[in-house]
């Protein structure tokens, strides 16, 4: 049973980050733009969208999944603070008292412990990982 918990977890995990990888390709001037006004720099999308997309089908498929998800918890705490706890006011306080904001901002926490979670499970059998070790 374990295995197809790992599966539906990884799937779960990693469609957020397809969709939003996806999206940031699909709409790449906005997401710049976007990324700038909130002092993030523009030049950094790529990595972003190879973090994203790349990263979340790397756990979708199982690829890696220990450093791959030990990554994205990292990219979630990042993430988090920059647009959710800083928010467009630079005001952690004033940030959090936005729900919306706070909700975010936890929910990026949430995930980053969830991708702690399978860093330290694995992929499980149903993965290339789990392929590979068979």
């Amino acid at each position: 049973m374990n295995n197809y918990i790992s599966l539906v977890s990884r799937v779960l995990l990693s469609v957020i980050f397809i969709i939003s990888g996806f999206g940031k390709i699909t709409g790449y001037a906005g997401t710049v733009a976007y990324m700038e006004a909130m002092h993030v720099p523009g030049f950094l999308l790529p990595l972003v969208i190879l973090t994203e997309f790349g990263g979340g089908l790397a756990i979708l498929f199982g690829f890696q999944t220990k450093i791959v998800a030990f990554l994205l918890a990292g990219f979630c705490v990042v993430s988090g603070v920059l647009f959710h706890l800083m928010s467009i006011t630079h005001d952690p306080a004033q940030a959090m008292a936005d729900m919306n904001q706070q909700i975010n901002f936890m929910k990026n926490l949430a995930m980053a412990g969830g991708f702690l979670s399978l860093m330290v499970a694995g992929a499980g059998r149903f993965s290339i990982d789990g392929f590979k070790s068979a």
